[in-house]
């Protein structure tokens, strides 16, 4: 049977500690989450691998969901510099694993999914891992979630072919989003961050992700 908490650790010193993931907060959480509880039964086997791991099987979902691979994900959560007491809106988070470890760090979570089968599968698994200040709601993703709205930080987990207009109104002033941008070798994590009514933005490294249909370009449209 394989040791979770040894693949746990592995992980953290084998994957996030060589991609430049130097965060020690971040290290300590993603080293006791247990990351194979956020994912079917079935793939808890390949939670800790550099993959993404498909979590929507068998729920009612308008589209297959992903858990991103640990670096990619380290990396994203590490550049919104999450604190004690931020409030974060984690978009398209599949079955909460993003969400208990930005949870962890301090933040006060909304967990965004397209389906209400989805958002209610996590509310089960974060409730089970004891996570309590995450709260769980259904909706288009693209339209975020405005009533709890303005966050300090927004995580996208998936790639998206456009700028998030919708999501980056909802940031408070200084708020960061970080996402996945782009398709194809072109794809890279982008961290936004907003100040007054403009939004600033930079790339942080090449990486690849799952695309989210609701982020998908109109026809024409030139990235």
């Amino acid at each position: 049977m394989l040791d979770f908490a040894q693949a746990r650790r592995m992980m953290v010193d084998c994957q996030l500690r060589t991609f430049d993931v130097n965060d020690l907060p971040l290290l300590v959480v993603m080293d006791d989450v247990p990351r194979e509880r956020f994912v079917p039964e079935d793939h808890a086997g390949f939670a800790y691998s550099d993959r993404d791991i498909p979590v929507s099987d068998g729920l009612e979902a308008p589209e297959r969901r992903f858990m991103l691979a640990p670096m990619v994900l380290a990396r994203l959560i590490q550049a919104l510099d999450v604190k004690k007491g931020d409030k974060v809106l984690d978009v398209a988070g599949g079955l909460g694993y993003a969400s208990a470890v930005m949870a962890r760090l301090g933040a006060s979570v909304i967990a965004l999914e397209a389906s209400e089968a989805l958002a209610k599968a996590a509310r089960e698994r974060l409730g089970q891992c004891g996570v309590e200040t995450v709260r769980t709601v259904a909706g288009p993703l693209d339209k975020g979630f405005a009533e709890a709205a303005p966050y300090d930080a927004v995580l996208v987990n998936g790639a998206v072919e456009m700028k998030p207009q919708g999501l980056l109104e909802q940031l408070g002033q200084g708020g960061r989003l970080a996402c996945v941008e782009g398709t194809g070798r072109a794809a890279k994590a982008r961290l936004y961050v907003r100040s007054g009514d403009a939004f600033g933005a930079r790339s942080l490294f090449d990486a690849a992700a799952p695309p989210l249909m609701a982020f998908r370009a109109e026809p024409g449209f030139v990235f």
